[in-house]
Parts: structure tokens; sequence; C-alpha cells
């Protein structure tokens, strides 16, 4: 929305400066874009005399002229052809920058004689094209004044960037009235005085049916005779080519200054050239208009169209046709204001890529009753500046109603923006703003169709009150001090696993919740139900089905950038379904590469299957899962047959874990080796009762008794089949049991039997009541070698 500074005085009775009104229009959520400040280019020209003019010794074409200005008399050399004794012209000073010509002017000679300056064209001031010769003034140009001022071209044009909620602020009234309502100044009135009409109008108007309801169900319209449409008046052309738009004929500038003045776009027919009555209708089958742009376009059945007996006429809302255009020798107009309906706007605007100010202004929302005040304004001053006589006026149809209201709490203010403003101060600014109060209840104005509720009412109120007023301060403390955090059990959960990882040391990230289509297929996703409706892009078209995919994706642009060694993990949802709640909250972890650096102790391997097992057995761990998993082949989809596994409690999955597939690397472009878990926090079962607090340290005050045992067992068992057998020998006691050898191959089945090994274990005993004896020893290692050959049909190693 473009306006100049004097037009928004039209509306606006204020003394603030340039600067104030700029700030209050931000301020008050108005975005000031753009400020063209004539001041800055032509603010240090001033008008000159020429009291001489020689021929120069040197130079037919150029003058030495004496020219009086503010400063005295100076001497320039000019090549104009005008340039003569006894004129008015516009001087450049040395050290003035003329713009046309991307100069600063200095003092020079010219073919040996000095000039003290210059006298500009038009196009050197761009303030028009011509540059046949300097500008000559009338007479009443006072030497030493600023050219700027007695052009009137001393108006800065403001262009402020509206939002679509505020239709009304695409009016140049509407910007003066959120200022008056700031204090900036007062509104002045709009004065509507009736045109009486001078004879029936001959044109009638009649809605159809299919758009009386929606489409268009207000119309009003009035013929004016007897006009003349020649250029319109200077201060009219000024305030439209400040803002970018060209003249075209008094008629149609007075059209475009409603549009922009008061947000009422309006249409003037050549009436000599309407055949019989004006018809709202929708456009059908086949139908044609060529528009004011000269374009023709094809029209879809449904449009709104203002047609005579001879066809289509006008785009309602949109654009007018061409062959009902005014022209110069237009003496008759019929002249429309008129209401439709913002969405159907919109709709037929976008199907035909017709952009038209009337078209910015009907989709967003204009005022509905200002429709018959609109045209009287504008009948006056077609009367006023083309003369003429007016018709009675025709209506069709009636105004919507948009008549609403809610209730205004003052104390809202305070819970909604935390600004203490007074009650009479809300009051005053709704009214200001054009609200109308009925006790507690408030009724916006026709204009806002943005006030939807209460709360738009308090942001009105501290809009206008300034926002920039808020100060911050701190949050009530409770009596005990500052009160703990509130979170849920599982929030908890989520934030202990997430702290785990990190201190594990790996690194989070946080990915996209979508994926490409091929990326979650590879991990049991890519259905439809999960497909997303209107992707941000074509590599994020499905919700993840785990987390990994990211990770891997992420790992890979770690790897293009040279980084080969990695430890990522994320917390977040994954989706088994389209549907609320169908997501799971998973903690996936990734190594990739080497499970340490480069040293002298060759201490650096490539990271395997049991490192991603104790990390998430330490995850579980911190969360509070049971300590008593069982461990089984049912690995992840995405796991290497053989190297992934899954912890469970019964047929609860807990996790998974394990090597990645080879095809899953090849295809997120990964290098391996590369193994990962995935955590499935809201599996595991929380604590029935709360685990005390242990110490950071926990010394037994019993010394504990380590015993070895090598069992002969066949080749296919399990290591962990043995080890939870003998941890089952007596729970009370044993402590631990560890793996510390394995001899297998064709040696052992050498020495103990084809298809057999030997498994040798560790068990710790840890007494808590007293020292225990040898014949207790060797009661609990009777019952450890009795469970291991009653689970693994082994045997004690001789």
């Amino acid at each position: 929305m473009k306006f100049t500074l004097s037009w928004l005085k039209s509306h606006l009775d204020t003394s603030a400066s340039l600067d104030e009104i700029l700030y209050a229009l931000t301020d008050l959520g108005l975005e000031v874009e753009e400020v063209q400040n004539p001041e800055e280019k032509l603010g240090r020209f001033t008008i000159g005399y020429i009291t001489a003019a020689e021929k120069h010794p040197d130079a037919d074409k150029l003058r030495v002229c004496t020219v009086q200005t503010d400063e005295g008399e100076r001497q320039i050399i000019c090549g104009a052809p005008n340039a003569r004794a006894g004129i008015r012209v516009v001087v450049a000073k040395p050290g003035d920058y003329v713009p046309g010509i991307d100069t600063t002017i200095q003092v020079g000679k010219i073919r040996g004689i000095e000039s003290q300056g210059m006298m500009c064209s038009g196009r050197e001031l761009e303030v028009s094209d011509d540059h046949e010769g300097i500008i000559e003034l009338p007479e009443d140009a006072k030497v030493g004044q600023r050219y700027i001022d007695y052009a009137g071209l001393n108006d800065p044009m403001v262009y402020i960037k509206v939002t679509p909620n505020r239709p009304d602020a695409l009016g140049v009234r509407g910007i003066a009235r959120d200022l008056a309502a700031r204090g900036l100044g007062t509104l002045k009135p709009l004065d509507v005085v009736p045109v009486p009409g001078a004879f029936p109008c001959p044109v009638s108007v009649t809605l159809a049916p299919e758009v009386a309801d929606k489409a268009c169900p207000h119309f009003i319209g009035r013929v004016i005779r007897g006009v003349t449409n020649g250029p319109s008046p200077d201060w009219l052309q000024r305030r439209l080519i400040a803002i970018g738009l060209r003249p075209i004929s008094t008629l149609v500038d007075i059209t475009n200054l409603f549009t922009f003045d008061l947000n009422r776009p309006l249409h003037v027919f050549d009436a000599g050239k309407v055949q019989g009555g004006l018809v709202v209708r929708g456009a059908v089958e086949g139908e044609s208009l060529t528009a004011l742009d000269g374009k023709t376009y094809a029209l879809r059945p449904g449009m709104t169209v203002i047609a005579d007996d001879a066809g289509v006429e006008s785009l309602g809302g949109v654009m007018g046709g061409e062959a009902s255009g005014c022209s110069a020798e237009t003496t008759e107009v019929f002249l429309e204001a008129a209401f439709f309906d913002p969405i159907l706007t919109a709709t037929t605007g976008r199907a035909l890529r017709i952009n038209s100010d009337a078209r910015y202004r009907f989709e967003r929302g204009i005022d509905p009753a200002f429709t018959a005040d609109g045209i009287e304004l504008a009948t006056r001053m077609i009367l006023d500046l083309c003369g003429g006589e007016a018709s009675d006026v025709v209506v069709a149809g009636a105004a919507p109603d948009t008549t609403r209201a809610y209730r205004l709490d003052p104390a809202r203010v305070v819970s909604l923006v935390g600004m203490e403003i007074p009650e009479a101060e809300q009051r005053a600014t709704l009214q200001a703003l054009g609200f109308t109060l009925n006790g507690d209840m408030a009724t916006p104005p026709s204009w806002r169709p943005d006030v939807l509720g209460e709360a738009d009412l308090i942001e009105e109120v501290a809009r206008i009150a300034s926002l920039t007023k808020l100060v911050g301060k701190p949050l009530l403390r409770g009596d005990a001090g500052v009160p703990g955090t509130i979170l849920t059990p599982m929030q908890v959960r989520e934030r202990a696993a997430r702290r785990m990882l990190a201190a594990l040391g790996y690194n989070e990230c946080v990915t996209y919740s979508f994926i490409d289509n091929r990326s979650a297929e590879l991990f049991g996703g890519g259905a439809e139900a999960c497909r997303i409706e209107n992707p941000i892009s074509s590599e994020m078209t499905h919700m993840r089905p785990d987390l990994l995919p990211g990770l891997l994706a992420a790992a890979a642009r770690n790897q293009a950038r040279g980084f080969a060694d990695l430890a990522l993990f994320e917390v977040g949802p994954a989706f088994h379904g389209g549907e609320p709640g169908e997501q799971h909250l998973q903690a996936t972890g990734l190594l990739i590469g080497a499970s340490a650096p480069r040293d002298t102790f060759a201490s650096r391997r490539p990271v395997d299957i049991y490192d991603a097992k104790a990390d998430a057995e330490a995850v579980l761990s911190t969360i509070g899962a049971p300590a008593k998993v069982q461990i089984t082949r049912k690995g992840p989809g995405w796991g290497h047959p053989g190297r992934s596994g899954a912890m469970a409690l019964g047929p609860k999955v807990l996790c998974v874990f394990g090597e990645v597939h080879p095809k899953v690397l090849r295809a997120m472009d990964v290098k391996g080796p590369a193994v990962a878990f995935t955590l499935f926090l809201e599996a595991a079962p929380f604590p029935k009762v709360k685990t005390p607090t242990r110490p950071a340290l926990a010394l037994a005050d019993l010394q504990a008794v380590d015993r070895d045992f090598a069992f002969v067992v066949d080749a296919g068992v399990e290591a962990l089949t043995l080890v939870n057998a003998a941890a089952g020998a007596d729970k009370a006691l044993i402590e631990s049991v560890r793996v510390f050898d394995q001899f297998s191959g064709d040696k052992a089945e050498a020495q103990m039997g084809a298809g057999k090994k030997s498994l040798a274990i560790t068990v710790r005993l840890q007494p808590q009541v007293r020292t225990l004896t040898e014949e207790e020893i060797a009661a609990v290692s009777a019952k450890i070698i009795e469970k291991v050959a009653k689970a693994t049909g082994g045997s004690l190693r001789g």
C-alpha cells in the first residue's frame, strides 16, 4: 500500500513529523517497507534568474550566463538552446548531486571560462522526460526559493506492507484512523451528502438468483450524463503518479483514487455503449471478455460477470471490459459500486491470472456498509470535476449484515498481554478505531472483518497502546523457593535416556520426521497411510517408521565431508500409522567406523555388535528397565542376519541392536562398519515402587569369592544360555557370571569329541550376612554344575 504524506494529511489533522509517523506505522503493525523522500534528492536545488547570457567565445552552442541565486550572482556556462536572459531556472550549485546524470557538480572551466554551477532540465532532476532544454519557471517563482517547495514536489511517498487480515489499511483513511487512535492527530470527518437524482436512471440492474445470496449480494449504480472526460487535475495526477499509477482520464482516475483513498473499488461504464439493462450473473460455457488490459479471457461457468443484452461487459470485482470502457468522447457514464464475495473473487482472479487493485481488495474484504456512501462521494467528485447531472440511484440487493459483538474484559489485557492499561483507555482506544461499545459488549465496525473474538479486542488495545511498552517481569516464586520442574514419568525417562547417550559419547541429532519413500520402505514403512499429502520436498514424502534412516543420512553427509568415525543418537517419535496416536517413542544410537582414535597401544578396532549391545544395556539400566532381560535372535529388519538381536521381557521387545545390513548401508550411501540400536522407551515397565537411591560407590563388608568352571557343551549351545543357568543357581549369593574363555574348533573336537566346545566362566559369590564356609561354597558350586548340565546338557570339563 502506497501513499504520500500530503495524501495522509487530507484525512489526518496532525503536526507529527515524518519520522514519528513512520515509527508509529511500524509499531502499529503496518510495517514500513520503503520511503521515497524528494527532500533527499531535490532539496538542495534552488530557483535562479538569468540576468545576462552571452555567446561563449570558443563555442557556438554554449552561452556564458550570469545567474542571480540565493548566494549572489554566479557565472554558469550552459548549452541548452533556451538559455537566455530574463527567465527563471533551477540551479545546481557546486557540491550538489544531480540524480539524472549521476554527477556531483564542481567548479570547473569549459574551454577556458569558469563555470560555477549548472542549470537543470527536467530529466536531469528526474521530474520529467524533457531534455530539450533547461526548466523555465513562471514569473511567480522567487529567486532563492527551493524548487521542490515551489513545484509542490516536497511530498514523501510511503510504502507499507499490509498483512492479509487488515483490509481496512488498504485505504489511506484506514491508515489515518490507526494513527489517530495512537494519538498522532485527529481523524478528519468524512461528510457524505447524498446527491439528489435529477432524472430516473435509464439503466436497470438485476441480480440473478445464483449470485444474489453470496457472489454479489449488493449492487448500486446511477447514470451521470453531460460529463466532460478530459485530463484529471494536477493534484489528482500527482497523487496517482506518486504511487506508481499512470493517469488516464478524469473518470478513470477518480475510480483509482477511491480504490486507494477509501478502499472502495468502483467502475464506470460508458452508458452510451451499454445495451439494455445490466444483469449480475454467473458466466456460461463459451463466454469470453476482452478486458481493459487488452487481453481476451475465456470465462469459466460460475464466474461472476456483469452483462448487458450484448453480452459480458465486466468481470465482477476483478476488471472491467474494453467494449464499455470510457474514453475522451464519453459524455454519459454508469457509475457502479458493488460488494463481491472475497473467496469467489480470489478464485476467479487466480483462474484467469488477473492481478488488479480491485481484486486485491475485494478478496481481502472491503467494507460492505460503505457501498452506498462510496457511490455518493464518487458522484459528487465526478460532478465537481467533469460536470453533468446525476440520475436516481438504482439498488439491487442489500449490504450483508456483519454485526457481531464480543465481551470486553479489561482484566484480560493483563493476563494475555501483561500490560496494565486502564479500562477508560481501553474503551477510548476501541471507540477511536470505530468500535461501538454497549456496556461490556463491543461491536466491531463493518470494515474490520478480522475481529472475531474477545482476544482480538485485546490485541487492538495492546497494538494501539504499543507493545514496546511491555516490560519484562520475573516469574513469581513459591514460598519455599523455586518450584521444581513438573515432568511426566515418560518425560523423565526420555531425559534420562538422552543424558546417558550423551555421556556415552554420542552426539545428538534432530532430524526431520519426514523421509523419502525408498528409505521408509527399507525400514518397514512407506505405507500409503503415512504418505504426506503436501510434502515440502520430494525427499520428505513419508512419515518416518524409524529414527535410524535420519541418522544414516546424517552420517552419509558427515562421511562426505571427511568424518569417518561417528557416534550419533536421536530421541523422538517414529510412526507406524497415519492416525493420531499411531506413533511410538524411540531412542536410537548409531556407531560408525572405529571405536577409538589411532594410538601406540593398538586399541583402535572397528565397532561391532557388542559395542551397540553394551550401550543399549547402559541406557536400559538408566531408564529403570529390569536387569534380567532375554536376548533373542529376532533382530530388526535392518540388521545383518546372525549379527543382530533383541532384548525382550517375554513377548515385549525393549530394544533391538546389531550390525546394519550391507544393503541398507549401500542404499543410504554409508560406508561401514556400522552398528546401531533402538530402544522403545514406552515398552519398558516402570518400577512398581520407587527404587532407592544408590551411593556412587557401594562396598560390601564381607569378602567375595570367585570360582571358575569349564564346561564341555555342544558347539551350538549359546554362551548366554550357560550364563543364565549358572546365575540362577543361587540368586541371593551369586553376584555375577562372566565368560572368560572359549575353546572350540578342530583341536577342541580332537580332545572333547566331534561337535563339542568348552566354555569357561567365573562366578562371583558375594555374601551379605557372614563369610562363607568351604562347605557352603561347595554346595553352591554343585548347584551351578547341576543347573548348567540341565540347561545345556553339558558336563564339567575334567
